[in-house]
Parts: C-alpha cells; sequence; structure tokens
C-alpha cells in the first residue's frame, strides 16, 4: 500500500482498513486465551467465553476489529465495504451476545484491564457517533459503562505509572478512555478521574527517556504515550512545558532526532511484529503532540516530520504482513491515518 502519510484520507483506503478487520473479526482460530480457570468446569471455547468478541486472535483485538469496522463505515457510509460493515457489527453486537460480555467482565475483574476494556469504550464512543449505531451502542453500553469505571478506578490505584511499551501501559488507555468520552456517556462520566490521574501520574515527569526505547517487542511508547496523554489534559503552553521538562531530547539540534521507524526482524513472529505497530502508534502520538502545542512553537514541524517518518515505515509495512500482524495492524493504521488528517 503506497500512501504518502499526509495524503487525502480517502474511501478506497479505509475500505482496505476495513477489509483487514472484516477477515479477521469472524475468524475463531487461531486464539490465544486469557481466560481465568477456577476449576474444570470454567474451562470454556473462545465462543463459549466471548459471545461477541471470539474471533481475531484474542478479545482485545476483536474489539478494536470492531471499532475499525465502525469507524469506517461512519466516515464512508457510502463505501463499497459499508454494506459489509453493517452486516458484521450486526452479527456481531447482538443483545444477547453482548450482554454476554458484560457478565463475563463482571465474572473476571481483571480481564483485559487496561488495554482491551479501553478499546471496548473507544468502540463504544464510535457507536454513539454512527448515526445507524443507536441499538448497537445501547447495547454495548452495560459493557462499557464497567470498563470505563474499571479503567478510572485502576488508574486511581496506581502508585506509579506503568510504563511499558505493551498492552499494560497506563498513558495510552487513559488517552482511549478521554476520546471515547467526547461521545460515549459513561466514558464521559469518568473522564474527570481519568484527567486527575493522568495530571498526579506524569505532571512530575523527568527526562530524557526516548534514548531506551524501543524494547524489542513494543508496540506502544511509553514516554510518547505520556506525552500524547497529557496533550489531551492541559492547555496547549502547559505542554509545551511539560515537553521541556519532560522529553528535552524528542527534538534536539545538537544530536539529530532521537527516534527512528523501527523493522522487525520477522513479520511472521507475532511479538517481534509488535515494531510495525510501533511507527504506527508513534506516529499517531507524534501528530497529536505536534497539533496539541502552541501555534507558533518551533518544535512543531520537527515533530511533525518525525511523525511522517514513521507513518511512511508502517503503512509500508502493510503490504508484508500475514496473521500475525495483519489481524490487528489495520486498527493501528486507520488511527494513524485519522490523527495525521
Amino acid at each position: 500500500m503506497t500512501i504518502a502519510p499526509r495524503a487525502a484520507f480517502s474511501a478506497a483506503e479505509a475500505a482496505g482498513y476495513a477489509a483487514m478487520a472484516l477477515a479477521c473479526v469472524h475468524r475463531p482460530y487461531p486464539f490465544q486465551v486469557a481466560h481465568e480457570l477456577d476449576g474444570d468446569r470454567a474451562v470454556a471455547t473462545p465462543r463459549q467465553a466471548h459471545p461477541a468478541f471470539w474471533g481475531c486472535y484474542d478479545w482485545h483485538s476483536a474489539v478494536h476489529g470492531h471499532w475499525t469496522i465502525a469507524a469506517v463505515l461512519r466516515r464512508f457510509p457510502d463505501s463499497p465495504v459499508s454494506g459489509q460493515c453493517a452486516q458484521a457489527l450486526d452479527r456481531s453486537l447482538t443483545a444477547s451476545a453482548l450482554a454476554g460480555e458484560e457478565a463475563y467482565l463482571r465474572a473476571h475483574p481483571a480481564f483485559e484491564r487496561p488495554y482491551g476494556l479501553a478499546w471496548l469504550c473507544a468502540l463504544h464512543g464510535e457507536l454513539c457517533a454512527l448515526p445507524a449505531g443507536a441499538a448497537w451502542a445501547d447495547r454495548l453500553a452495560p459493557a462499557a459503562e464497567l470498563a470505563a469505571r474499571r479503567i478510572a478506578g485502576w488508574l486511581e490505584r496506581l502508585s506509579h505509572p506503568t510504563r511499558v511499551g505493551t498492552h499494560a501501559q497506563s498513558a495510552f488507555a487513559a488517552a482511549l478512555v478521554l476520546d471515547a468520552a467526547a461521545t460515549s456517556p459513561p466514558c464521559a462520566a469518568v473522564a474527570d478521574r481519568v484527567r486527575a490521574s493522568a495530571h498526579r501520574l506524569h505532571d512530575d515527569d523527568r527526562g530524557p527517556a526516548l534514548h531506551l526505547e524501543p524494547s524489542g517487542e513494543d508496540f506502544l511508547s511509553p514516554a510518547l504515550g505520556a506525552a500524547a496523554l497529557m496533550a489531551r489534559v492541559g492547555a496547549a503552553d502547559d505542554l509545551a512545558a511539560w515537553l521541556s521538562r519532560a522529553l528535552p531530547e524528542l527534538v534536539d539540534d545538537d544530536h539529530g532526532a532521537p527516534l527512528a521507524p523501527a523493522c522487525p526482524a520477522d513479520r511472521t513472529d507475532g511479538r517481534l511484529v509488535h515494531l510495525d505497530g510501533l511507527n504506527a502508534s508513534r506516529a499517531t502520538a507524534l501528530a497529536t503532540i505536534a497539533r496539541a502545542l502552541p501555534g507558533d512553537d518551533p518544535r512543531r514541524a520537527s515533530i511533525d516530520r518525525l511523525a511522517d517518518a514513521h507513518a511512511a515505515a508502517a503503512l509500508a509495512a502493510l503490504a508484508d504482513q500475514g496473521y500475525a500482524g495483519g489481524h490487528w495492524l489495520g486498527t493501528f493504521a486507520l488511527a494513524m491515518r485519522l490523527a495525521l488528517a
């Protein structure tokens, strides 16, 4: 897929990301189980445990695969894949299936916290914004409310931020909930709590940190994740001051850019291919940070150039994906293109 990072976002490109999700959300196997057993009778197949989100290799990927489908349907309702998108959402998001998902979450308080729960919030926000999504949003609302409250409570109990480049990162989850709060009432209800946690956990961050990134299996940047979260919770001038304290190396004219796109050695390895997602999530975070800075901040142009370099690498990698990356990278590419638009 040859696309310039700042090219106009077309229906054809969006359809490609939707197609990646459509090929996965109802593919039952392979599936990675994250199911806590308290006895022999608790054994369950993915479809028994997760009546809505049983495909796409794992639960969180199934959830954000549905987010991808809903996001494309909302922005391009006349796309050639819009009918398939609506049919997929209808198939998955039934009242009985989502009641089953809510029951599972209630029975497993730590399940998919925070990453999958945050994507559930994002999905609810997308469905709430989708003109044809009211019924789906209403059915998902109880589970989304539970997810939002669990993330807010978890953030409040953290003594330190979870600074990792994988699913447990606290900043990425908090940012997803805050974005969803624009349209999702359950997320809006906890937004002030999430903002307060963001300030408590990150106001005193001090750099440098970027020279330690990435780890070999990262798909998120701990440092940029925190910065993108702070871009959501304060004024532009506050973000500018915070960046100077926490990430002074983000734009360092004396030593050059501290970040370069990563390249996995083996895209068939489900963990190593994370680095392709890192390029996309870095581009998303960088674009978010640049947009949130004051208009006259001299760092904006350099940060945007870094975003474009990472986005170009992420887009180029999409053509070389098997199922290990293909079941989730469409979501990260779509989120990146929306951030760059």
